[in-house]
């Protein structure tokens, strides 16, 4: 004595979820970014690396989906990694190195789990 069981997969909630999933990780790296600027942890001179250089990214290669907050300036890595430096103030109160650590495992670590999760429920209605 056997049991059966037939599974059918519905492809068109399939597809939505994996759209649900794009969107919430494209608004929830893009909310990463505003808040950072927001907080203005990063340095400023001319505001070009936090203005000009510092972008998002998102991909989907069909079996996931990355979404990243990318600094391209060449003085970026630099800057980042020495929290020593004696950065100026005047335009960002808060700018030093290190400065997505609050992000990463600081205060504000919880921002973008619990972001990805709002905009995923908004975006799937489950």
């Amino acid at each position: 004595m056997g049991i059966g069981v037939k599974v059918e997969l519905d492809a068109a909630a399939i597809a939505r979820l994996s759209g649900a999933i794009k969107t919430a990780a494209e608004q929830s790296i893009e909310a990463l970014k505003t808040d950072v600027v927001s907080a203005q942890v990063m340095p400023f001179d001319t505001g070009d690396m936090q203005n000009n250089q510092t972008f998002t990214e998102t991909g989907d290669d069909g079996d996931s989906v990355t979404a990243r907050l990318v600094t391209g300036s060449p003085q970026a890595r630099r800057l980042y990694y020495h929290p020593e430096y004696n950065f100026q103030k005047g335009n960002n109160q808060n700018a030093g190195g290190e400065w997505l650590e609050p992000w990463i495992d600081g205060d504000r670590k919880d921002f973008l789990g619990n972001t990805f999760r709002d905009e995923f429920k908004k975006e799937s209605g489950v």
